[in-house]
């Protein structure tokens, strides 16, 4: 072995022996332990049913009326902000393998060539320069304090949050098609008790007009009934106006056009009474998707704290080059024209104008503000369900009260219209018990629907519409693996 091979081996034995202990130790870490606050709730909902929470259903399984679980599929494909959500989880997931590749050796090949003229030192000669060089460069950063893993755990995390995020306004989005076909079967039976009244008033018109016309009655109960009938025919147009501007709406949700076939929920019918369990507060914690992904953003300022504390330590690197070097391209391949450099660094910050203090201060401040957005969005889930909750019990007895309001009012005008007939009471008595009974059953419906909603928001406030999945690691090829996010849709 040569005086020159000696030395290297030497070298990189000694190179050895001082970063064997760096490596060893490189799983150190400053990022502060997780710990999750308090729940800042009460222990149960007020009004709340105990039991296995209506969050364990599927929407497909929780909605089963065909034409809206279609609309739910449909949306889900089409929806823009799906699929804006979806490309910030893919954003994000790139993130995270960009985050992760620094923790390994960087390889590079390189090719360069020279060639140009200079002048030669001490004399008026130019000498020509012609060089060709092929090598294979190495990096590392040895990972001692651990910056980079953290960096990496944040991005994570991110990915984490935006894939919460997404599926958040996925369940937000199964939540406005179901209100949205919700009010679209209200409109039609209102429009259609609407029609059997304007049915019944123009032929009221027509007797009037013709008792009127042989004498036997006068002018102003015709003009009653005529009242009578524009105000039906008002609300009807009204009702469709606002049936339009609904369909609109569903079609700017489902991202197409929309069709939806005639039918009826059965509103101003009986529904029997069934129970929504609810489960506990502490289920939202994993149920809600904006709640989950609070958490995430927790975690990840936990990691950039991790991080802003290693920045200052030494950062220890090594970068090495091999490859050989000839004033020829024919001779890069001969004898004696490797060449090779190995160079292990070690930077130790020691004057920064207080940057690295200032970056860590940010990261604490930041984990502050994670931790009361975690505990912000608790709150406001533990709103939404007791909120949810309040209307679905008062609207139960508005329902029970307004059902034995138009059962009177029916049996109001009946009898009105067999004193009228009796000429025992004037038309003025009829217009008044036709138009309470009008307005009796048109807010049987509306609080019907309402009533329907809020079990939707119920449902949503829960968390309910999709099960959480586990993201799957990033693929160190270019292909990236398939996600939750790619399967939403399907």
């Amino acid at each position: 072995m040569s005086p020159a091979d000696r030395q290297t081996s030497h070298m990189i034995r000694a190179a050895g022996l001082v970063l064997a202990p760096l490596l060893a130790l490189s799983a150190c870490s400053f990022a502060p332990d997780y710990v999750q606050p308090p729940l800042p709730v009460p222990e149960r909902y007020a009004g709340g049913v105990d039991g296995r929470s209506i969050v364990a259903l599927d929407w497909n399984a929780f909605f089963r009326e065909a034409q809206l679980q279609a609309l739910i599929t449909q949306a889900l494909a089409n929806n823009r902000d799906i699929r804006l959500a979806a490309a910030r989880v893919a954003e994000a997931r790139a993130a995270w393998r960009i985050e992760g590749s620094a923790l390994y050796p960087q390889l590079d090949a390189v090719a360069t060539g020279t060639r140009g003229r200079t002048l030669v030192t001490g004399t008026d000669q130019h000498a020509d320069i012609k060089q060709v060089s092929a090598q294979l460069s190495a990096s590392w950063e040895i990972d001692f304090w651990g910056r980079l893993r953290n960096l990496r755990a944040a991005a994570r995390e991110q990915y984490l949050a935006s894939e919460e995020s997404r599926r958040a306004v996925a369940t937000d989005l199964v939540s406005q098609v179901a209100l949205g076909y919700l009010l679209e079967r209200e409109y039609e039976e209102r429009a259609e008790l609407a029609r059997q009244s304007i049915t019944t008033r123009e032929e009221t018109l027509r007797i009037m007009r013709r008792r009127y016309e042989v004498g036997s009655g006068n002018k102003l109960d015709m003009a009653q009934s005529q009242v009578l009938l524009a105000q039906a025919q008002t609300t009807l147009d009204a009702l469709e106006q606002e049936r339009a501007v609904n369909r609109n709406a569903l079609a700017l949700l489902v991202g197409a056009p929309v069709e939806i076939a005639p039918g009826s929920l059965g509103l101003t019918g009986d529904f029997p009474d069934f129970t929504l369990p609810t489960g506990l507060p502490s289920e939202l914690l994993v149920n809600r998707p904006d709640i989950v992904a609070a958490e995430h953003q927790l975690r990840a300022a936990d990691a950039d704290i991790g991080a802003a504390r290693a920045a200052f330590f030494p950062n220890v690197s090594l970068t090495g080059v091999f490859g050989t070097s000839s004033s020829d391209l024919d001779g890069l391949l001969g004898g004696g024209s490797q060449a090779w450099n190995f160079a292990p660094q070690i930077v130790m910050p020691l004057f920064n104008a207080g940057r690295l203090k200032g970056n860590l201060q940010v990261a604490e401040a930041r984990r502050d503000q994670a931790v009361a957005s975690y505990e912000k969005a608790i709150q406001s889930a533990f709103r939404d369900v007791s909120d949810a909750l309040v209307r679905r019990q008062q609207l139960a007895r508005q329902i029970v009260t307004t059902r034995a309001l138009v059962g009177a009012q029916r049996e109001r005008a009946r009898l009105a219209q067999l004193r009228f007939d009796n000429g025992r009471s004037t038309y003025l008595e009829v217009l008044d018990a036709q138009r309470d009974l009008f307005d009796a059953e048109q807010a049987l419906v509306q609080l019907r629907r309402a009533e329907l909603a809020s079990v939707v928001s119920l449902y949503s406030a829960l968390g309910g519409g999709f099960p959480m999945e586990r993201p799957v690691e990033p693929r160190s090829t270019d292909t990236p693996a398939e996600t939750p996010a790619s399967q939403e849709g399907q």
